[in-house]
C-alpha cells in the first residue's frame, strides 16, 4: 500500500495531491448538525425526494444493479457506479446459485436462507449508502452548486464528505472511485462482517469454508469479443479468497477498478455487453449456452457429469440458473445500523494508485470451479441421496 509515498527526510510521506484530504480529515470543525426541520424547504424537499427514490430503487438486487448502470449512462465521471453494477450482478448470480444445480444440492434449506439473508443485506446496505450520494451529486451538477452539506442528513460518512467536495473542485474520477471502494467496505465491516449473527450463521458453516476451498467467489466481468460466437461472453474477472478481510475486499475494488477502467476498449466493450443483456440473476444471461434459466432436468433423477471444459457434454442439459424473482422474493429490511465508520485519516492511504499487472484471466479458473462444484453435488447427492 505504501510503494507510490514519497520517502522525504527519513519518512515516507502522501503523494501531494492527497495531502489536502488529510488536512481535511484531521481538521474537523464543521458546527453541530442544524435540525433537518430547520432547513431551508427546497433542502427538506431534496432529502425527500432523493431517501424516497433510494427506497423504490432498493426493492431486490435488480433494481440496484439497473439504477447503478442508469446513472453511470447519464454521468460516466462516476466510475464506481458502473464498477457497482458489475459487482452487484455478481450478487445478484450469487444469490439465485443457491437455488441452481449446485449449490442447492450443497446446502440445507435454512443454509440457503441464510447466505441469501447475508448477500442481499450487504447488497441492500451498499446501495442504501451509496445511490443518495449519487442523486445528491446529480442536483449539485444540475444547480452548478455544492450541496454535499446535506450529506449527513443521509447518515454519509465524514470520509466520503470531504471527498465528494474535493472531487466537486478536482474532478479527478479515480479518486472519487477509489474512495467509494473503501467507503463501502468500511461500511459493511460492522454492520456485516463483523455481525454475530452471519459470523455464526455463514462464515463458521462448513458451506462458507467450501466455497472458500472451490474459489467460487468470482467476480466476473463479460464482454462481447468478435472473434468468438454470438451469445457467449467472453470472462474477466478477479477472485476474492478472504472475504472476511477488510483489507483483502478493499485491495481487490481496487485491482477490479483498474481492470475494468485501465483499457478504454474493455471498458466500453463491458459496457456495451451490459447495456445489451438486462440483468436477470441468471447466468444464463452470459453463457446461454450452459446455463438456463428454466430447470431442463426431471425431479429424482440422479446427477451425472455434464460439463466438459466449460461446455455442455453433447446430448446433456444445461445447468439450472434461475431468473431473481422466482428464485427469491423481496426482502422488507430493518433500518440501517446508523454510525460512521470513519476514525483516522490513514485510510486514504488506499487512494494511492499502483499499477500492477492484472491480465484479468478467469475463465479457466471459473471452469475448474464449476467442475469441481458438479464433482462435489454428485458426490453428495450419490452418498445422501
Amino acid at each position: 500500500m505504501f510503494t507510490n509515498f514519497k520517502r522525504i527526510g527519513g519518512k515516507w510521506r502522501l503523494p501531494e495531491k492527497y495531502l489536502a484530504i488529510k488536512a481535511d480529515l484531521k481538521n474537523d470543525h464543521r458546527q453541530p448538525l442544524q435540525d433537518e426541520q430547520d432547513l431551508p424547504r427546497e433542502d427538506r424537499s431534496l432529502l425527500q425526494s432523493i431517501r424516497f427514490q433510494t427506497e423504490q430503487l432498493n426493492s431486490n438486487n435488480k433494481t440496484r444493479t439497473k439504477a447503478y448502470l442508469d446513472f453511470y449512462t447519464i454521468h460516466p465521471e462516476i466510475h464506481w457506479a458502473f464498477l457497482g453494477h458489475m459487482v452487484s450482478r455478481n450478487g445478484g448470480w450469487n444469490m439465485t446459485d443457491l437455488k441452481g444445480e449446485f449449490l442447492s444440492r450443497l446446502m440445507h434449506e435454512q443454509t440457503k436462507r441464510d447466505f441469501f439473508s447475508f448477500l442481499e443485506r450487504g447488497n441492500w446496505l451498499i446501495f442504501q449508502d451509496a445511490y443518495p450520494q449519487f442523486l445528491l451529486y446529480a442536483e449539485s451538477k444540475s444547480r452548478n452548486r455544492n450541496l454535499f452539506y446535506l450529506l449527513p442528513y443521509l447518515h454519509v460518512s465524514r470520509f466520503m464528505e470531504v471527498i465528494w467536495n474535493h472531487f466537486w473542485r478536482d474532478r479527478d474520477c479515480y479518486l472519487l472511485a477509489i474512495a467509494l471502494v473503501i467507503n463501502e467496505q468500511n461500511y459493511l465491516e460492522n454492520r456485516i462482517i463483523q455481525n454475530p449473527l452471519y459470523k455464526k450463521k455463514v462464515f463458521q458453516t462448513f458451506e462458507f469454508v467450501l466455497q472458500d476451498f472451490l474459489s467460487v467467489n468470482h467476480i466476473l466481468f463479460p464482454y462481447h469479443d468478435h472473434r468468438k460466437p454470438e451469445g457467449r461472453a467472453t470472462l474477466i474477472g478477479l477472485t476474492l479468497h478472504h472475504f472476511g478481510s477488510l483489507h483483502e475486499r478493499i485491495m481487490l475494488g481496487k485491482r477490479l477498478y483498474q481492470l475494468l477502467f485501465g483499457e478504454r476498449d474493455l471498458l466500453e466493450a463491458v459496457h456495451r455487453w451490459a447495456i445489451a443483456h438486462p440483468h436477470t440473476g441468471s447466468r444464463k444471461d452470459y453463457w446461454p449456452e450452459v446455463f438456463n434459466a428454466i430447470n431442463e432436468g426431471v425431479p429424482g433423477t440422479s446427477l451425472s457429469r455434464r460439463l466438459k471444459s466449460c461446455q455442455i457434454r453433447k446430448g446433456a442439459l444445461r445447468l439450472f440458473s434461475p431468473k431473481l424473482e422466482y428464485a427469491w422474493k423481496n426482502v422488507n429490511h430493518a433500518k440501517a445500523e446508523l454510525g460512521d465508520w470513519y476514525e483516522h485519516w490513514h485510510m486514504i492511504e488506499y487512494l494511492v494508485e499502483e499499477k500492477i499487472a492484472l491480465k484479468g484471466k478467469i475463465e479457466g479458473e471459473y471452469c475448474e470451479t464449476l467442475e469441481k462444484l458438479e464433482l462435489a453435488a454428485i458426490a453428495k447427492t450419490t452418498i445422501f441421496p
